[in-house]
């Protein structure tokens, strides 16, 4: 790998604020994704598969920066959106630079797979944290089995990546 590359994929770590390590672990979390997409073609997963699981760990930071902001009292308009768009470029340009993403021989339906997989994967995810929410309220704020935070959004992402498994394999 040229050492333009790897400069590339690991900009956004030294452009991410230094104090915020507390609780969400945003560099790692950049490295983590950018490595991770690499082993997992290594492995020869499929891009919306990895997409899949990115988004998920996007979504996750996004709320614990979000959470961080609130203790602090940092509050402004926008601010969600705004620290999730943050996320997002951080992951994607670098994906972008280094020729992850937009590659032509890896397209579904004429688009970029791991684009695809983000996309899916992010409102998959998102609708699993709003199905787990709903049905704490619907239960007094009390979940109707352990660990059922953590259970539905991962297995939303199981899901999601078994039917990209079977439209991957098949088309």
């Amino acid at each position: 790998m040229k050492i333009k590359n790897i400069i590339l994929m690991f900009g956004p770590v030294f452009l991410m604020p230094l104090g915020v390590s507390a609780q969400p672990v945003c560099p790692v979390c950049t490295v983590a994704v950018c490595a991770g997409l690499g082993l997992a073609r290594w492995l020869k997963i499929d891009d919306t598969i990895t997409g899949l699981w990115i988004a998920g760990l996007l979504i996750a930071v996004v709320g614990w920066t979000v959470q961080f902001f609130e203790k602090k009292n940092w509050r402004f308009q926008g601010r969600t959106m705004v620290i999730a768009l943050f996320f997002y470029l951080s992951v994607l340009i670098p994906l972008y630079l280094t020729k992850m993403i937009g590659d032509p021989l890896h397209r579904l339906w004429g688009a970029d797979k791991l684009i695809i997989g983000i996309l899916v994967g992010s409102i998959g995810f998102a609708l699993s944290l709003w199905l787990h929410s709903w049905l704490k309220r619907k239960n007094n704020g009390k979940a109707y089995f352990p660990y059922q935070k953590v259970i539905i959004p991962v297995g939303a992402l199981l899901i999601l990546s078994f039917a990209f498994y079977l439209v991957t394999k098949y088309c």
